[in-house]
């Protein structure tokens, strides 16, 4: 097994789906792409509380991760995921490796991406203190990167050679 899931997390309008396509262009093999956005929809009848719904998407991408890694693939995970989640997420991975990278630009910069949103503006009120959560985090700065100036390439190209360092590998 030569490849690994790289979570790719942080608040919304973070820029990881951005990320995540740049990150996949520039893999050295095969990459997937796992957008977990796309998991909120995966419940045709009924809601969930939103806790429970997100714990699920994360495991659900996870498992669908697993086979792609075994096939020596990169699983690129996108999906906005706390460290606080990481201890049950290692019993879901199993023996697959995993990179954890956090991008977290600054509030404002996320504010600013939420509004201009392509696909519909976001009111991004609600996500200021899940925001706030990520920046607060303590034990993982070397997981973080929190450059607002920087392109898509220019972040996968960083992300890039922490992975060939290790750096963002969990234990």
């Amino acid at each position: 097994m030569s490849g690994s899931i790289i979570l790719l997390s942080g608040p919304p309008a973070a820029g990881k789906s951005t990320v995540a396509k740049a990150l996949a262009a520039s893999a050295p093999g095969l990459a997937a792409n796992i957008e977990g956005d796309k998991f909120w929809f995966f419940l045709a009848k009924g809601k969930l509380d939103q806790g429970a719904h997100a714990r699920i998407i994360t495991r659900s991408m996870l498992l669908a991760a697993r086979p792609y890694v075994r096939a020596g693939a990169e699983a690129i995970v996108d999906f906005t995921i706390g460290p606080w989640f990481l201890p049950s997420l290692r019993t879901v991975a199993g023996d697959v490796p995993i990179d954890f990278v956090v991008l977290c630009p600054s509030l404002e910069e996320c504010t600013r991406r939420a509004a201009g949103r392509i696909e519909g503006a976001i009111d991004y009120a609600p996500y200021r203190e899940l925001h706030e959560a990520f920046g607060a985090v303590t034990g993982f700065e070397k997981h973080m990167i929190t450059d607002n100036d920087l392109s898509a390439e220019q972040i996968a190209a960083k992300i890039r050679a922490g992975l060939g360092e290790g750096a963002y590998r969990l234990g």
